[in-house]
C-alpha cells in the first residue's frame, strides 16, 4: 500500500447552526473528487439511499445534496451497530464548472455527480504561427 496505512473514518454527524425542521440524524456522507481535462466527478456515499431519495439543488453556485434513506427494515432488530439518518453536503461550484450540463445517477448506494468542466477553462493547445 506504497506505506500508506488505511484510516477508517466513523460517520460524521452534522452539526446544525439552528434548528432542523425535520427529526432525526443527518450524516455528512464521505465523497471522492475525481478531476481530468474535462470534468469533476463526485462520488458520495449514501448507503440506504435509492433514486427517489436523492434531491439535488443548484443555486447561485451552491449544489446542495440531500440523500433521504427508505424506512424499510428487513425485520426487527437484533443488533444495531450502523446509525441510520439521511445525509446532507454542500459544496460551492466555480465558474470553471458548466452548471447547465450536470447529470447525476445512483447505484448501489453511491450517488455519482459528474461536473463538466465549461469549454473556457478546458486546456487547449495554442498554435504558434511565424511571421
Amino acid at each position: 500500500m506504497d506505506g500508506k496505512d488505511i484510516q477508517v473514518q466513523d460517520k460524521k454527524e452534522v452539526e446544525s447552526s439552528g434548528e432542523m425542521t425535520r427529526e432525526g440524524a443527518f450524516f455528512v456522507p464521505n465523497v471522492d473528487i475525481f478531476e481530468d481535462e474535462n470534468q469533476l466527478v463526485l462520488l458520495a456515499d449514501m448507503p440506504g439511499v435509492d433514486k427517489d431519495g436523492v434531491n439535488i439543488h443548484l443555486e447561485e453556485g451552491q449544489l446542495r445534496i440531500h440523500g433521504k434513506v427508505s424506512g424499510d427494515i428487513p425485520g426487527e432488530y437484533v443488533i444495531s451497530e450502523y446509525s441510520v439518518g439521511d445525509y446532507t453536503r454542500t459544496f460551492t461550484l466555480s465558474n470553471v464548472i458548466d452548471q447547465e450540463k450536470i447529470q447525476a445517477s445512483v447505484k448501489n448506494g453511491v450517488l455519482r455527480v459528474v461536473l463538466p468542466k465549461s469549454d473556457v477553462s478546458k486546456p487547449r493547445k495554442i498554435a504558434v504561427k511565424s511571421e
